[in-house]
Formats: structure tokens, sequence, C-alpha cells
């Protein structure tokens, strides 16, 4: 799908439809020493069963695309979280 580089849309914070521009939203590297992971890394370790399930097989053969929205006008940033996509492009309009 071809999203557009500049979306005119509402922004929370001017509380008015400005210009914002588009990026596709890549998450950060996960951080060894933050309390989620080493709660996570805790609960794997040592005997019995694994805490969740192995996947024997992919369910879903696409993920979501999340869009990353930044206001013009003050530079508030929001995500958009947007559909199940194979394939995504960002253009000039």
């Amino acid at each position: 799908m071809r999203i557009p580089k500049r979306i005119r849309t509402y922004c929370p914070r001017c509380k008015t439809h400005t210009v914002h521009t588009v990026v596709i939203y890549k998450h950060g590297k996960r951080r060894s020493v933050s309390q989620g992971e080493r709660r996570y890394r805790a609960k794997q370790k040592g005997y019995g069963s694994k805490r969740k399930p192995e996947q024997k097989r992919f369910a879903k053969v696409t993920k979501k695309v999340v869009l990353k929205l930044k206001c013009t006008q003050c530079g508030y940033i929001l995500h958009r979280e947007g559909i199940r996509l194979k394939k995504t492009e960002l253009v000039e309009v």
C-alpha cells in the first residue's frame, strides 16, 4: 500500500487539523537490564515447562504497520495503528 509522507489530520495538542509527517514505526533495541526483561529471563530458566508454549507454525503472514505521525506545528508525535499489509511504501503526493 502506498502511504503519503504528509497527512493532514487532527493534532490533540494543537486541537485542530494540521499537516503531519509520516514515518513507519520501528521498535527500539530491547534493554537486557530492564525489569520486564529480567523477570522474563528468571521465569524462563530452571526446570519445568516454558512460560509460554512454543509456536509450531506461523499463525499470521503479515504484521500490522504502525504509523508515527509528527505534527509540523508543535512537534507532537502520535502513533496510528495501521492494517495488516504485506508491503508498505511511503510516497510524496
